[in-house]
């Protein structure tokens, strides 16, 4: 039997950085990452493999890290865990622990529909042989479906459009495209690039069935319309991966995820649980959150990792920061968007602003920049805001979510010290962030 002091179950972005976060911490223990697979994809950079990257290997979080971190990856696959004994079962040799992090992801979510199982037919999994096949099918492709109109839905199909496939089309339940992420005004650009890029678009729609004989030919919606398709891409959704720690006796919620509490210790005082695996609670309210990103996966990674030993981190909640990029366009989102907050009973301010990204706005590379904030209207404190524009938005987001989880007000962000620069930044006189903040402390005056 092995021994160890910490083991790691999982390898993808909650594992690996759960274990490197462990070993800075606590340098004199010894750290064994157990993962069943060979190569790990970058999760993030899957839909990319199709399209722009166009290799799985070039998607590869790199065992490098675990060499340099002198990590032990012992490939395995866990089978069971003895709580009791603090013993991990695998397929190979049993390891005994003294901590160990449950990092085991999700699973693709699977739609009851009729026809699902045909050959053709594929979900989104993190495993390079299965992605390698996905990838294969796509080369050979003419028409393409996508059911799912969320972040890897519209990001697979811009990337298999991409990648020469005449006919590719998105299929979604919800009245647009990003519903879940973005007020409409964002989900309705976004729309309009994908179709200026040749992908169509049905929205309001459920699929009632794949058809044909072992292979699928086309899909059926429920107002009779049939797509022809000779593959289709389901991008719904995943659900937590918990069957192993269910069977060790670990409560599981309501959602199917691992219960942890702030620290990401689950109800076995010895066990750690973190990404997709583990649940969420939101940042507002509360409640269950059902996001499962990479983002925050390892923002719990390093929580988990480094309270293994001794308590010194916690959880403050899932703010919810995404982004997506397609084309030149890029969408982020921070906290809540103006159709949360109201949804959860808020009294709102919304500001928008938009200006150029350099100065003066003719600067080579300028891109115009959407920005919309929303502010609690009584307390003044940020709920959420979205942006639109170009690459840059992906750290304007990320400020913005500081500025959202440090419960900060719109007067604070109005006289937030920035670094600017013509080539680097917006006017420190036009910055978007500080003037949509006066902006809303101008209409909360008014109120």
């Amino acid at each position: 039997m092995k021994t160890a002091d910490v083991v790691v179950l999982g390898g993808s972005a909650a594992g690996f950085t759960a274990a490197v976060t462990a070993r800075r911490h606590y340098p004199e223990k010894k750290i064994v990452m157990v993962r069943k697979e060979d190569l790990v994809p970058i999760p993030c950079g899957i839909p990319y493999v199709i399209g722009t990257i166009g290799d799985n290997e070039k998607n590869i979080i790199p065992d490098t890290g675990l060499e340099k971190n002198n990590i032990e990856l012992f490939k395995a696959c866990g089978q069971e865990i003895d709580c009791e004994n603090k013993v991990l079962r695998t397929d190979s040799e049993d390891i005994h622990y003294d901590r160990l992090i449950l990092a085991v992801g999700s699973v693709p979510t699977i739609p009851p529909i009729d026809g699902i199982d045909k050959e053709g037919v594929f979900f989104i999994r993190k495993n390079i042989e299965y992605l390698k096949k996905l990838q294969t099918a796509v080369s050979k492709a003419s028409s393409v479906v996508v059911i799912g109109g969320g972040f890897i839905g519209i990001e697979f199909a811009d990337e298999i459009k991409k990648a020469g496939v005449d006919n590719v089309t998105i299929l979604e339940l919800a009245p647009h495209c990003l519903s879940l992420a973005y007020d409409n005004e964002f989900c309705i650009e976004m729309e309009e690039l994908l179709r200026s890029r040749g992908i169509k678009i049905k929205t309001e729609c459920k699929v009632e069935s794949i058809a044909g004989d072992e292979c699928v030919s086309f899909v059926r919606t429920d107002d009779g319309e049939e797509i022809p398709a000779d593959m289709v891409v389901i991008g719904i959704g995943a659900k937590a991966n918990s069957k192993l720690a269910e069977e060790a006796g670990l409560r599981i919620g309501r959602t199917g995820a691992i219960i942890v509490d702030k620290t990401m210790r689950t109800s076995d005082d010895n066990i750690f649980a973190c990404g997709d695996c583990s649940k969420k609670i939101a940042f507002f309210g509360g409640r269950p959150s059902p996001l499962k990103l990479a983002s925050i996966a390892t923002t719990e990674a390093r929580i988990a990792g480094a309270n293994l030993f001794g308590i010194t981190r916690e959880s403050t909640g899932t703010v919810g920061v995404w982004s997506t990029s397609v084309g030149n366009l890029a969408l982020g989102t921070a906290g809540l968007t103006e159709s949360m907050a109201r949804a959860q009973g808020y009294n709102i301010v919304v500001s928008v602003i938009e200006g150029p990204n350099r100065h003066p706005g003719m600067m080579p590379g300028a891109a115009m920049i959407k920005m919309k904030l929303v502010f609690d209207a009584k307390s003044g404190v940020i709920l959420g805001g979205q942006v639109r524009g170009d690459a840059t938005v992906g750290e304007m987001i990320n400020t913005i979510s500081v500025c959202v989880e440090r419960k900060m007000n719109a007067s604070e962000i109005a006289i937030f010290q920035t670094g600017t620069h013509p080539m680097l930044t917006a006017s420190p006189v036009a910055y978007q962030l500080v003037n949509a903040a006066e902006m809303a402390i101008s209409k909360m005056r008014n109120n």
